[in-house]
């Protein structure tokens, strides 16, 4: 059950409206890192969770995005407002200022539709977990970029706070993955083929712009096996 309280999470002060940073906020509102996506994935994934503890965190999150939607929103429309009555307002996005009439709605800061192609839901509490920390991590860059395009303190202090949440959700999420007890490179149930899985295929070779090939712990060390040119004859080195 769902109750709206008329009362913002966190409340929003624009002193300077600006409709083009009006239409950079419309990516928090409907696009693919957006708060209404954040809201669908953890939602659904929290009704077709088996599990009751990590069920009520996805709703419990999932609802406080529904919040975050809401303020992203206010602000939205609030630097977009100028487009309402200003010729050369609107012309800053015509899509918006036409057919929106200068208010929000749901697309991103190209005008791209939201679609629920966005959200990712597997069925399997662990993965969803791991999408849900990358979920997090993703929204978080993108409020830092906005803030990093603002002007506006008051616009600002509610994105510092929308950006801070991030930060927390990803922690909650990551808690609960790890809670889990299992090896975190367990995925599903059938196990990865012995041998196969310890291969590390050095699949782009050479001395380029960027420097050679490298060499660390993700392809050195513990029981990998590195596999040299695989493409062409796959010598094999072990480390």
């Amino acid at each position: 059950m769902y109750h709206h309280v008329k009362k913002l999470m966190y409340t929003v002060n624009v002193g300077s409206p600006d409709p083009r940073f009006g239409n950079m906020l419309l990516e928090q509102f409907g696009g693919a890192n957006g708060e209404l996506a954040a809201a669908m994935q953890y939602t659904i994934q929290g009704l077709n969770c088996e599990d009751p503890a990590r069920k009520d965190l996805l709703m419990d999150i999932g609802t406080e995005e529904l919040s975050h939607l809401e303020i992203i929103g206010n602000l939205a429309r609030l630097h977009l407002m100028p487009m309402k009555k200003s010729r050369e307002a609107a012309e800053a996005d015509p899509l918006v200022a036409i057919a929106g009439g200068g208010g929000v709605a749901l697309h991103n800061s190209q005008g791209n539709p939201w679609t629920a192609d966005y959200l990712k839901i597997t069925g399997d509490v662990a993965v969803d977990l791991r999408s849900n920390v990358a979920a997090e991590a993703r929204a978080k860059i993108v409020y830092e970029r906005l803030i990093n395009f603002c002007d506006d303190s008051g616009t600002k202090d509610a994105l510092q706070f929308l950006m801070t949440r991030e930060i927390t959700h990803m922690k909650a999420f990551m808690i609960a993955l790890t809670s889990l007890g299992e090896d975190p490179l367990k995925v599903g149930e059938i196990p990865p083929t012995p041998g196969v899985v310890q291969q590390y295929f050095n699949d782009s070779t050479g001395q380029g712009e960027d420097g050679a090939d490298s060499r660390g712990p993700w392809n050195e060390g513990d029981d990998w096996e590195y596999v040299e040119n695989p493409a062409f004859g796959g010598l094999k080195v072990s480390s």
